[in-house]
């Protein structure tokens, strides 16, 4: 066989190759694509996406996360003493331990995303399509009540289910503000919760659930509703492209988010802390008994200190999770 026909045949067996190839990638992709377009993904890729999204997001935030919540359990049961700032609580972290000490609870956190961002999402974008099926038939467009009827169900849904890895994420956040020979040192989102299941009982999973649904509440209240509204209103009244979109109307998502939601956060930080003290009893009964003695012992305006934190740690991880989403629900149309 000459050099000639040996490079023909080369050539034709790399063609063959290639044709195989192409062919096997083009196969997989109408399969993925009649996977994704089943009913059963159809209902569950809201869920996916939104768990998806949550856990890219807290994985940015949750340094800031860790600094919102020693802030807010600074200076309890006092109105006096030192302001602690966002700079300082960092640099005492940082100072007691090492860097990675701002990624403490990260498992709680993508746990809790896991589960909370994964059913507030996925329930939002069901009961928004459910409403706007309903508006169609009533011959109206979608609008803010239908929208924030969605958030508020979906929220106080994702919050009763999450609670115990919210629960978990406070306990391990705070851990380290006990004395060394009272700290638990979870090793893991697990330990944390087991350690507390054992010692307190299954139920102490729960502790701080009424604020913690009401929080979400508030919180899907303001960045659902808000940020579906806000972009709405921003592709009819401006030029913005819809990254430009997406961006502001998150943004403006955050703050109302913050905002809404806060007072209620500050109260469920400071339920879901606490443990019995020596004669055995916990500092309060619940949500209204720990809004009226912080109300009186530390001040109304405790219950947005740290707002700027807050608002640093929300507008961003809203950001991220809704960008995230929006491509998400793109790329699987």
């Amino acid at each position: 066989m000459t050099s000639g026909s040996l490079r023909q045949a080369a050539e034709s067996a790399r063609n063959k190759a290639s044709d195989v190839i192409n062919t096997a990638r083009g196969n997989g992709a109408a399969m993925a694509n009649d996977v994704i377009h089943t009913p059963l993904m159809r209902a569950a890729l809201p869920f996916i996406n939104g768990g998806i999204s949550g856990m890219v997001a807290t994985t940015v935030i949750q340094p800031v996360d860790m600094v919102k919540v020693r802030i807010q359990l600074a200076g309890e049961g006092t109105s006096t003493g030192p302001r602690p700032t966002p700079l300082s609580v960092t640099r005492q972290i940082i100072a007691s331990g090492k860097v990675l000490d701002l990624y403490t609870g990260l498992s709680a956190g993508l746990l809790r995303q896991a589960v909370y961002t994964t059913a507030r999402l996925g329930f939002f974008d069901t009961f928004m399509g459910s409403l706007a099926t309903r508006a169609k038939a009533q011959g109206r467009e979608i609008g803010f009540a239908d929208r924030a009827t969605a958030g508020l169900t979906a929220g106080g849904i994702a919050a009763m289910i999450g609670n115990p890895a919210d629960l978990a994420l406070i306990r391990m956040q705070s851990d380290g503000l006990k004395p060394l020979a009272e700290r638990k040192n979870y090793k893991s989102v697990i330990d944390a919760l087991g350690s507390i299941a054992k010692s307190e009982g299954i139920g102490a999973l729960w502790a701080g659930a009424a604020p913690t649904v009401v929080r979400a509440m508030a919180l899907n209240f303001g960045q659902l509703a808000f940020f579906s509204e806000a972009k709405v209103q921003l592709k009819k009244n401006t030029d913005m492209s819809s990254r430009a979109q997406t961006l502001s109307a998150s943004a403006i998502a955050g703050f109302f988010a913050s905002f809404f939601s806060l007072p209620f956060d500050f109260v469920k930080t400071r339920l879901q802390k606490q443990q019995k003290g020596p004669d055995g009893k916990l500092p309060y009964k619940g949500m209204i008994d720990c809004f009226a003695k912080v109300a009186k012992q530390e001040g109304l305006l405790r219950f947005y200190r740290g707002f700027g934190t807050y608002y640093v740690r929300i507008a961003p991880h809203a950001m991220v999770t809704l960008i995230v989403a929006d491509y998400l629900g793109w790329i699987t149309k």
